[in-house]
């Protein structure tokens, strides 16, 4: 039955993509976002409201936390590691002199078979080191710049510099931020080949299906993570390594993502207290956007198209949203009381821009709670006008995509809040 059910998202997911249509009962209508009622993310399980910081660390953020694991997001199984990297590429002239350039392998597994990180990272030169850092997924090494001289990811199909135009690069480095990336499919593979199809095969060449098949498994239990945690893992993997490279400050690191690597840079830093900053641009539904509004992408579509994101508990939460016990103002106030940026297109209606901003304002009394400021607005901004204080917010005109625009408002605010003290 499991098998014959992954066998039906699949051949949904592959229909959606190739046709790219969206589900025909889709809702771009406000007058038709239900009633519903947030739960309160300073209230505990057991109905005690949360009394001070204490109390939020000890009791209610673990909670919440455990709620995304069983609900959402999936458990990460035990998981035994030998972590070890070896440098395989240095360039110290890559762009024109600005940036030296690092490709890191690293192994995550005792056996040389198992899945393991390359590792694509630029720091800049003229910099004083250690420097903060934009820690990020992509969907290929090779896509990230059009040097032909980066080693290409494996299980990658995009075309040199094919991404480019989301990695602003030169704007990053020459702010005096490095960038680090690597592929998610070095792990946990999403879609790939012609049509951005998916594979029923994918899963079974990344982490989730090496643990699985230790536990007797020929997939993961409905509890345990789906792509999103294994990629975010995998930030957390890449995290320990920057911490002992010398001309990285490990601890001012930003994590960041578009669309669903949106999603999983929010689950990697609300988990991991060590990103010193979360950035989120786009990420909709599973992501930055509340649930219960079900406008644009629902949690029904998303499951349906996108299970394997996913644990497969939270396919029951498809047209039950008001029955989820969390929602994404409650993965926003986990980062707190670190700074998080949540960022919307005008025109990316399927991201659902108003459920980013309602999660992003919901999640301010957390931020209270432990001294800080966090939105600072009741009402939506005009497009093009960012806000916020230690959570940042901004709507820009334009479509589903991350742009120079958004990057500008990111770097203002990492340089606010990741400036050394005194500099």
């Amino acid at each position: 039955m499991r098998l014959t059910m992954w066998g039906t998202l699949i051949v949904l997911a592959m229909s959606a993509s190739l046709l790219g249509q969206e589900p025909p009962d889709t809702n771009y209508d406000e007058s038709k976002v239900p009633q519903y009622q947030l739960p309160d993310p300073l209230v505990c399980d057991d109905g005690r409201p949360v009394a001070d910081a204490e109390m939020w660390r000890a009791v209610r953020r673990p909670e919440i936390l455990a709620a995304f694991a069983e609900h959402v997001y999936g458990r990460v199984p035990p998981l035994k590691t030998a972590s070890r990297c070896d440098v395989i590429g240095i360039e110290r002239q890559a762009l024109e002199g600005l940036a030296t350039r690092k490709e890191v392998r690293l192994r995550l597994f005792e056996s040389d078979d198992a899945p393991w990180i390359d590792l694509l990272l630029f720091v800049p030169n003229a910099a004083p080191k250690p420097v903060p850092a934009f820690l990020g997924l992509n969907y290929g090494n090779q896509g990230v710049h059009p040097d032909t001289s980066i080693t290409p990811s494996r299980n990658a199909v995009c075309r040199p510099g094919e991404h480019a135009h989301r990695w602003p690069l030169e704007l990053v480095l020459k702010r005096g931020y490095a960038v680090a990336s690597f592929h998610g499919g070095d792990i946990e593979l999403d879609r790939h080949g012609s049509g951005c199809r998916f594979t029923t095969e994918g899963w079974r060449q990344g982490v989730r299906y090496r643990i699985a098949q230790q536990q007797g498994r020929s997939e993961p239990a409905e509890d345990q993570w789906g792509s999103i945690g294994v990629w975010a893992w995998g930030l957390s993997r890449v995290l320990d390594y920057l911490q002992t490279d010398d001309s990285i400050d490990g601890q001012r690191v930003a994590v960041f993502g578009h669309s669903r690597t949106g999603k999983t840079a929010l689950w990697a830093g609300a988990q991991d207290e060590r990103f010193a900053l979360v950035i989120s641009n786009n990420s909709g539904q599973g992501g930055a956007a509340l649930a219960r509004r079900r406008y644009g992408e629902s949690v029904a579509a998303s499951y349906s198209l996108s299970g394997i994101w996913y644990c497969q508990n939270y396919r029951q939460y498809g047209n039950n949203e008001s029955a989820l016990p969390v929602d994404a103002h409650m993965l926003i106030a986990c980062v707190a009381p670190r700074p998080v940026y949540v960022a919307s297109a005008q025109q990316d209606r399927w991201a659902d821009p108003r459920g980013e901003f309602l999660a992003a304002r919901h999640a301010e009394p957390v931020y209270r709670l432990l001294g800080r400021e966090g939105l600072g607005v009741e009402e939506m901004p005009p497009v093009d006008q960012p806000v916020g204080q230690t959570v940042g917010y901004h709507i820009r005109s334009g479509d589903h995509d991350i742009t120079p625009y958004d990057w500008q408002q990111y770097l203002d605010f990492a340089d606010r809040h990741l400036a050394r003290a005194g500099g």
